[in-house]
């Protein structure tokens, strides 16, 4: 019973830590409007600020991943937390753009060191069942926590100073660390002495700068202007460069060994995906308060159905692993997240209709999104050896910091293009909210091609 009652305490823990993430990463999709009249910046600073931590964190979570593997889960987990308390405090202090930035992606950071960590510990510490059962909680603070802290977020701008979330991060974080005092430490038994390959990561940091600039800046600077025709065509050049130089090394900064596996593969794959469907939201909150006048907090009550759709289809979607394997659940979740998400296209319809088919969406969308987590999760852990489950958890977690930030470029992109273009509010932000259908027809594709033929091989056996 005290063995159980201490597992639970870590998992907790580690659910904790992922929560300090999203409180300063989501939430501030939230609080744009009541920080640019507080602070005094433009919203073009705050829209920076809050891509930004979502960016260095899959810029760095690989290289986290990999750190975490040769000095200790446990210590990065510590070290993230403590980056994450003077991130915060930072924002709290913040009153010019500069520190506000700092801030933010000193966040990112710590979040590239919590995230693999905290899921290599789960791969290290626990067996078979209670390593599901901690990939379904670990998924409650990934998951969940986007939508508790979308939520808390709108209720803390509308009703309390705004700072308060950046506080409640602290106390969450402090607390996490508590309850991961005596958690054991693991790392890899002989870590490997090759040089980090700064040349590969410095040329994938550049790449996915430049192509953030395009989708971040393309409307502004204009889709077909030479700056944006010059910064795609380079970062094309950039990508095949990568490639090129990094099958060229012994030690890879991505080791793509780990993608001979098409499990693995098709779980990172898909998890980008998802996670750009999920990022979607961003053009629906804006839409909702923009176009038809909600407050923040108002908002924010319309993902109440996603958050406990999402919390308890979790569960669920790990009683399918252990009864069905992964694949089934996958395929099904993440038609069900691309469909729902996509219910705020509706917006020819009258306000009431409206908000009641935009909640019935996210609430669809998080029953797929709950689904897809834990048997996504699992796959990509047992597909990935010991030695090497920090970098493999690193990898994934990229994908979903990047699938995420660029699910939000690529819809907001969309709709302001589209609503300069026609200046009809209602036309652009369905055509933003389409975009998640575009993303669940190609995670489809991708499923099928990596998993189909060893799902069928497991339901032969």
């Amino acid at each position: 019973m005290k063995a159980k009652r201490q597992i639970d305490l870590y998992i907790l823990g580690m659910v904790l830590a992922i929560l300090t993430f999203w409180l300063f990463a989501q939430s501030m999709i939230n609080i744009i409007p009541t920080m640019q009249k507080d602070l005094n910046v433009s919203s073009g600073i705050l829209n920076i600020s809050t891509s930004l931590t979502s960016l260095f964190c899959g810029l760095f979570i690989v290289v986290g991943g990999g750190i975490s593997d040769r000095l200790g889960r446990k210590k990065m987990t510590y070290v993230g937390l403590v980056i994450s308390i003077v991130g915060s405090l930072l924002v709290i202090l913040a009153r010019e753009p500069v520190l506000l930035i700092f801030a933010r992606v000193l966040q990112g950071l710590s979040a590239a060191l919590v995230m693999p960590a905290t899921l290599a510990l789960i791969k290290t510490t626990f067996q078979e069942s209670e390593r599901q059962r901690a990939l379904s909680y670990w998924s409650f603070g990934s998951w969940g926590g986007g939508g508790i802290t979308t939520f808390v977020g709108g209720l803390i701008a509308t009703y309390f100073d705004w700072r308060m979330i950046f506080i409640l991060s602290i106390a969450i974080a402090v607390i996490a660390m508590v309850l991961l005092k005596n958690i054991e430490e693991t790392k890899v038994a002989k870590a490997n002495k090759e040089k980090f390959d700064i040349i590969g990561f410095s040329i994938f940091v550049v790449t996915l700068l430049v192509i953030n600039i395009i989708v971040t800046q393309g409307q502004d600077l204009g889709w077909t202007s030479f700056p944006i025709v010059a910064l795609f065509i380079a970062s094309i050049i950039l990508t095949f460069i990568f490639i090129f130089f990094e099958r060229t090394r012994k030690h890879q900064f991505i080791d793509f060994e780990l993608f001979k596996s098409k499990p693995f593969t098709g779980a990172v794959l898909t998890n980008f995906l998802q996670n750009g469907i999920a990022g979607t939201i961003v053009v629906a909150n804006t839409y909702i308060q923009i176009g038809r006048g909600f407050t923040a907090f108002q908002t924010g009550l319309l993902t109440l159905g996603n958050i406990i759709a999402l919390l308890l289809m979790i569960r669920v979607g790990e009683r399918l692993l252990q009864k069905i394997g992964p694949y089934k659940p996958m395929f099904i979740s993440i038609i069900i997240a691309s469909v729902g998400m996509s219910f705020g296209a509706l917006t020819f319809l009258p306000n009431l209709p409206y908000i009641i088919v935009v909640f019935i969406g996210f609430l669809i969308a998080g029953i797929g999104i709950g689904l897809y987590a834990t048997p996504s999760l699992d796959t990509l852990l047992v597909n990935v050896n010991d030695d090497k489950v920090g970098i493999g958890s690193g990898i994934y977690k990229m994908a979903s910091s990047l699938g995420y930030s660029f699910g939000i470029a690529i819809s907001t992109a969309i709709y302001t293009s589209f609503a300069e273009l026609f200046h009809n509010e209602h036309l652009a932000g369905a055509l933003g909210m389409l975009t998640p259908l575009g993303f669940g027809i190609i995670s489809i594709v991708i499923l099928m091609v990596t998993m189909y033929e060893k799902s069928m091989k497991a339901d032969c056996i």
